[in-house]
């Protein structure tokens, strides 16, 4: 299967396992509660009649647009941006058993099912690799690299750190691990990050919280210390295609010498697909292997993309393993669980405040493209991507826009509180609005994607 249509296919596995899953909530609970439920729709638009299928008073469909899902719940009204997004439907049902009939609470839970169990199917995957695999670190804190060129400019100092320097704090909090320090990097709660060195004085950037771009790159320039000893192969990469083995020592590129897995890197990055050699060390006995490069697209931190090469090797890190009980496993799974959704609110918020471009939405691109990448990789980092990405689906729903889960549970929430509900008129432009701000929003991430395919 070419690279495109693996593309195509992973992308669509993962949006439709995920939406299934969103709309189910809202199926659930509204037969639970006794609502007739017309129609359950993976994509949106008119159902493909080919496949689609009546099972009792539902229809279970999938749509021609294959952007989002919908479940069209029998409606005492018929709402303009439902009509244009879930092709309309009309057929008689008994009184009581129409959405609006039913007590605000009960519409409330309706409306949240959805999100609920996006989260709760985020919950279970982070909690359910945690208790399998435990807890891996790298218990490495000293620096083997910093990449100025990716630094920002408000921590151009930390190019001034030399390689071997072992970082003990990060805010003030001690660190003990490679993944800690990065995290505390990215996702701190101040203006500032502080970082404290062994042996050298501590620098402080001034960085808004809010800024997650330049965090990010102030994380991903900061490389630990790693030897260029091959850990694992990606399977049909080059590499493995090449011959090349875990426990392979690369000591040479082209003539170059490799001291540290970043030295390799840069020069496979740049090679721009051709072929390589590499001088390695096997078992004590030297060993030269010729590598051609696959070129694949990576999206840095910025917002860009580039064509860089990749032979499918991943290094031999020290990485060390914590078994978790199950006790233990619920509390790490929690833990992502509430660290994804508070990624993504923190994205929201830095949108809101200007310290995060519009440049830096995704789109279905840019999900089908790094699936991809998760799904190459095995189905537990898929897994765990799919997790995120149905963290991201439960928040983006929950914000207040018309249309959005969010929106509808604020129009409730209204009714409630003014014990009647909106006129229809207002709903229905309140609706409309919704409906014009989500196609913005898709605009602006198509765009975003289209402009990353193309290098700009």
């Amino acid at each position: 299967m070419s690279g495109f249509l693996f593309t195509v296919a992973v992308l669509f596995v993962v949006l439709g396992v995920l939406i299934f899953i969103h709309e189910f909530g809202h199926y659930w609970a509204a037969k639970r509660f006794g609502v007739w439920v017309h129609r359950f729709s993976v994509g949106m638009g008119k159902p493909v009649k080919a496949l689609s299928f009546q099972r009792g008073e539902t229809e279970w469909a999938i749509s021609w647009l294959p952007l989002g899902g919908y479940v069209k719940m029998a409606s005492s009204e018929e709402d303009p941006s439902s009509s244009v997004l879930e092709g309309g439907h009309s057929a008689d049902v008994p009184a009581d058993r129409v959405f609006e009939a039913k007590p605000v609470w009960q519409r409330m839970i309706i409306i949240l099912a959805g999100v609920t169990l996006n989260a709760l199917f985020a919950w279970v995957v982070f909690t359910g690799l945690a208790w399998k695999n435990g807890r891996q670190f790298d218990p490495t804190t000293t620096i083997g690299r910093v990449d100025a060129a990716m630094l920002p400019p408000e921590a151009a100092e930390l190019a001034t750190v030399p390689a071997g320097t072992r970082i003990t704090a990060v805010d003030g909090e001690p660190v003990d691990s490679w993944d800690e320090i990065r995290e505390r990097i990215a996702t701190g709660d101040r203006n500032e990050i502080g970082l404290t060195f062994e042996g050298r004085a501590p620098i402080v950037i001034s960085l808004h919280r809010d800024a997650l771009a330049e965090r990010g790159k102030v994380a991903i320039a900061i490389e630990p210390q790693q030897r260029a000893v091959i850990g694992a192969l990606s399977p049909s990469y080059p590499a493995e295609r090449a011959g090349l083995q875990p426990g392979d020592s690369i000591v040479a590129i082209n003539g170059q010498p490799i001291a540290q897995w970043y030295d390799a890197v840069g020069l496979i990055k740049a090679s721009g697909g051709t072929e390589l050699r590499l001088d390695l060390v096997r078992d004590g006995a030297p060993l030269t292997v010729a590598v051609v490069p696959k070129l694949e697209r990576e999206f840095p931190s910025d917002t860009s993309s580039a064509m860089i090469g990749r032979i499918g090797a991943s290094p031999l890190r020290p990485f060390q393993t914590e078994s978790l009980g199950f006790v233990g496993a619920l509390r790490v799974g929690t833990e992502l669980t509430i660290s994804s959704a508070g990624a993504i609110v923190r994205t929201f918020r830095g949108l809101a405040t200007r310290k995060v471009a519009t440049t830096e939405i995704g789109g279905p691109i840019m999900i089908g493209q790094m699936a991809a990448q998760q799904a190459r990789a095995g189905i537990e980092p898929l897994l765990a991507f799919m997790a995120l990405i149905s963290m991201n689906l439960a928040v983006v729903n929950l914000l207040p826009i018309p249309v959005l889960d969010g929106g509808a549970f604020l129009i409730l929430l209204a009714e409630g509180i003014i014990r009647r509900p909106l006129p229809t008129r207002v709903r229905e432009v309140i609706s409309l609005v919704g409906l014009g701000m989500i196609l913005l929003i898709m605009f602006v991430a198509f765009k975003n994607d289209i402009m990353r395919l193309l290098g700009q």
